[in-house]
Order: C-alpha cells, then structure tokens, then sequence
C-alpha cells in the first residue's frame, strides 16, 4: 500500500504529464501530385487560332484544381517562321512565366502547328532546361501534304511541308532530347495532318484517339484526361 507522500508524489506526477504539451506536429509540405506542386502549363495554339481555342482543357484543368494564375496562353502570328521567328518569342514568353510563377520548369501544350513551334524552342532554344512535360495534339511532327496548299505565299505553310527545314532538323538525331517527358496524341481520321502517322515521335508516349477531326481533339474528353494524366506523370 501507498503511503500518504508516496499517493501525493504519484498525482503530481499524473498532473505533470497531463498538463505538458503536445509535441509539435511538422508542418506538411504540399503533397507532390498536389496542383500547387505542380509545374505551370503554357499552351500553344495552332495555325490561324488564337488563345480562345483552349477554353475547354483550361476548364478541365481548373476542375483538377489548377489556379488561372498557373495557366498561360501563347497568343502569335501564325504566319511566320517557326525557327527564325516563333520560338524565339516563345523562349521569351516561358522566362516571363517562370518568372511570374517562381517555377523552375513548365509544362507546354500545344496544338498543330503549335507542336512545331514548341519542339524547336525545346530542341534548339534551350527548353530542354526548362521544359518538363511536353504535348503535342495533332501536330504535324513530320510534316503534312495539306500544307502544300499554302506554302507558295505563307512561310509557316512551308514550315509545315513535309521534307520542309524545320521538319528535317526536328526529326534530325534524337526527335525528344533531354529529359523532357514527351507525348503525342493522335487521329487516324485526321483531315489537317496527312499521312497521319507524321504526328508521332521516337521515344514519345504516343496515344491514338481514335477517329476524331484536327480540330476536336482540343474538347474530346479521353484526350483531356489523357494529357492530365500525363502532366501528373
């Protein structure tokens, strides 16, 4: 049996351990598959479009939780040169977000002659340093015979050509250097990019949509959900 200092010394020590604080929880980081971890996402449209025709993939985006400010259109003149014009001023616009955003790296989006642009900002303009997720929707990676029904007055109708500079040096070496990760989606109904098999790379994750026109890959639902998929990747 306890004696009476010895009862008195046990309740103190019970009111001791009662009364002392919790240990302090670490504070958590943001999870890495969080959109807040996440890297910002800059879509390049296609010829003769304009930032509007992103409306549905933002919207998708920002019900997986993505804030505007970490959505960004390239908006330009179609109409000129993919390797003397149109990647420079992409290069340019990417320093502008990640500095915006603080973010090391971004991830790019693109559309149809937006594949072009992008792939010769990331190959020969130093995205590979600052590209993480690179996707092409519809693009005529390896150039498209519609492309000849412009070319005699637009240069980035020549670009397009198959056989065409651009479309050499694209595919000259490696088609999807550095440690970019890289993605294509494509139509085997395609009536814009002939033959179908141009938008395809070597070493690209690439994924048929099926039977979809150029232009509805850009609402198509699957395709939504496979480029955030890959974006989570």
């Amino acid at each position: 049996m306890l004696t009476p200092r010895q009862r008195t010394l046990a309740f103190l020590t019970l009111c001791t351990a009662l009364l002392a604080p919790f240990p302090a929880r670490a504070a958590a980081g943001p999870a890495a598959d969080t959109p807040a971890a996440r890297n910002p996402v800059v879509f390049v449209h296609g010829y003769n479009a304009d930032p509007g025709v992103w409306g549905s993939l933002r919207e998708d985006l920002r019900a997986d939780g993505y804030a505007d400010s970490r959505l960004f259109s390239f908006g330009y003149d179609t109409h000129q040169s993919v390797n003397e014009v149109l990647s420079g001023r992409l290069a340019a616009y990417v320093d502008q977000v990640r500095q915006q955003t603080g973010a090391a790296r971004v991830d790019v989006v693109g559309h149809s002659f937006g594949s072009l642009v992008s792939r010769w900002y990331v190959k020969y303009g130093g995205g590979t340093a600052t590209v993480d997720h690179w996707v092409s929707l519809a693009g005529p990676n390896h150039g498209t015979s519609t492309a000849w029904a412009c070319a005699l007055w637009d240069q980035a109708c020549r670009d397009m050509t198959p056989g065409s500079y651009v479309v050499k040096n694209l595919a000259a070496g490696d088609e999807t250097p550095g440690a970019v990760k890289y993605a294509t989606f494509w139509s085997d109904c395609d009536e814009v990019v002939n033959p179908d098999s141009s938008v395809p790379l070597s070493g690209a994750l690439n994924t048929p949509v099926g039977c979809l026109k150029h232009n509805d890959l850009l609402g198509d639902d699957a395709t939504s959900a496979g480029v955030r998929a890959f974006l989570r990747s």
